[in-house]
């Protein structure tokens, strides 16, 4: 059932390209394998920078000395919930003239921002927390013992860090950069403004004049989602899983020494250009809307409020019901290998890679044509069930590292004694997982609060999102209302990242 709902855009593409016909000879065409490179290129170099930077900050943040880690737990995470289109404006207007650092620095004479580095760099900047979560996850609870031992043999904690617990977090660490992978095969906003030529700038450009290229783009899209998806859960299972799990202690920090002043330079730097940068840039936009008349400039604090709250609830009620939708199915991919499991696995996370757009289009075109359900057209269980198809795959990647690390040997010891398997479920699993499961729902909270196709085609009739009202004013040149409710997504993101996902596993540092 669940890979059926999954499969739904996926058939949607099957169906309306063999409709339109042409897609041979699209595909062997230059309009298809030039930017295929591109995108490809793209999504590989971000995906292994992503995996780097944020395995070294969870590690940084969560497992040793770093001053001031609590705070930072919170701010690493926050660049996800910026939306690319957002961070690539907010790119170009820090290098223009008269920009920021035209206003802070002098500097009138930069270089125009566009082409592959800038695409590489703003990708980097603001899709590591994808990384970052699962990582921080996994580590907050793996068991102190493994630093006790690799210390006792008089290991330095960087010998450790490498020989024992980053071995602990490598599937946390696939499965995060895989994320990463179809994230950025799957941007728009970004690569657009920036002038890299992928394959969704393609896919966008034709929708309306050319739809047959449009449409066997798009396949071609979910083809490569569909073999990086598969490729990648066959190199997961011959990763050993040690089930290393924490025995309820505080997590040893481990001492930095003379290395804590660059890593915290390092920390800082990371907030200081992924998230502080953005922001100053947004609010330097608020702040020129609030020195001049507001009506011109859009800027009115009493139309924030609803969209504030709008935003929060579906983003909540979405990564509630993401995990449960796809715990089952992870459990089932991890616990059990079947051509079921595998199939359906592969659907879930497939859906991340295509764009929001080809997301929301499929829903339509399958709830108009089934006159059961065709009443749900833009109401709010269709906007959720399109968020849910589209960002399940993060809530599923994490799923399946935090099964995976639930010790099968506690099962075991739990039904020997006597122990139902709903019981065990509530007693055993559960607990042990809900860091990975917070994860997950962090990384779906976060991805739905800054959905625009979605949102603008799905949603019940003034319905309005911090996300639509920041598109709507920068389409309209309302540069100060952007940065305002841009602003108000960066700060509500927080709040929410915090009670959800860091809050849990603070209780693990406590």
């Amino acid at each position: 059932m669940v890979a059926a709902a999954f499969a739904g855009p996926l058939v949607y593409l099957v169906v309306r390209t063999a409709q339109e016909g042409g897609a041979p000879e699209v595909l062997r065409s230059e309009t298809a394998l030039g930017p295929l490179t591109r995108t490809l290129l793209l999504a590989a170099t971000t995906a292994v920078a992503c995996a780097l930077l944020g395995t070294t900050l969870a590690w940084l943040v969560m497992r040793t000395d770093l001053p001031l880690r609590r705070l930072f737990r919170v701010l690493v995470a926050l660049p996800l919930v910026i939306p690319s289109f957002v961070g690539a404006l907010a790119l170009i207007a820090a290098f223009a003239r008269g920009g920021l650092l035209d206003e802070l620095f002098g500097f009138d004479a930069l270089p125009p921002v566009r082409g592959y580095w800038a695409a590489f760099a703003t990708l980097t900047l603001l899709s590591y927390p994808y990384v970052y979560l699962p990582v921080a996850a996994r580590l907050s609870a793996l068991p102190p013992s493994l630093e006790e031992t690799g210390r006792s043999l008089g290991r330095s904690p960087a010998q450790v860090f490498r020989s024992l617990v980053l071995p602990q977090a490598t599937g946390a660490i696939a499965a995060g950069a895989l994320l990463v992978f179809l994230y950025v095969i799957s941007d728009f906003g970004a690569v657009s403004l920036l002038r890299y030529d992928t394959l969704t700038v393609r896919i966008e450009s034709a929708r309306l004049f050319d739809p047959p290229t449009a449409l066997a783009l798009g396949l071609l899209l979910a083809v490569v989602a569909l073999v990086v998806v598969m490729s990648e859960r066959g190199l997961s299972r011959r990763r050993v899983n040690t089930e290393a799990v924490a025995a309820g202690r505080r997590p040893l920090q481990a001492p930095l020494g003379v290395w804590k002043a660059p890593a915290l330079a390092l920390v800082v730097g990371v907030v200081g250009i992924a998230l502080v940068a953005p922001v100053a840039v947004l609010a330097q936009w608020t702040l020129r809307g609030l020195g001049e008349d507001r009506a011109a400039r859009g800027v009115e604090w009493s139309d924030l409020w609803q969209p504030l709250l709008n935003t929060g609830g579906i983003a909540v009620v979405t990564a509630v019901v993401a995990v449960a939708v796809v715990l089952p199915v992870a459990y089932l991919t991890t616990r059990h290998q079947s051509r079921v499991g595998a199939v359906a696995n592969a659907l879930v996370v497939a859906g991340f890679a295509l764009p929001g757009l080809v997301i929301a289009l499929a829903v339509v075109f399958w709830v108009l044509r089934a006159p059961l359900v065709g009443g749900l057209y833009q109401t709010f269980p269709l906007l959720v069930f399109a968020y849910v198809v589209h960002f399940g795959a993060q809530a599923m990647r994490a799923s399946q590292v935090a099964v995976s690390g639930v010790p099968r040997r506690l099962g075991d010891a739990a039904r020997s004694l006597g122990s139902g398997r709903w019981r065990r479920l509530r007693t055993v699993d559960l607990p042990l997982m809900l860091p990975g499961l917070g994860a997950g729902a962090g990384l779906v909270l976060l991805s739905t609060m800054k959905e625009l196709p979605a949102t603008l085609l799905l949603a019940p009739t003034g319905f309005d999102t911090l996300a639509t009202r920041i598109w709507s004013a920068t389409e309209s040149a309302y540069f100060a209302r952007a940065g305002l409710s841009a602003l108000a997504l960066v700060a509500l993101s927080g709040v929410l990242t915090w009670l959800l996902t860091i809050r849990r596993l603070e209780r693990l540092d406590a």
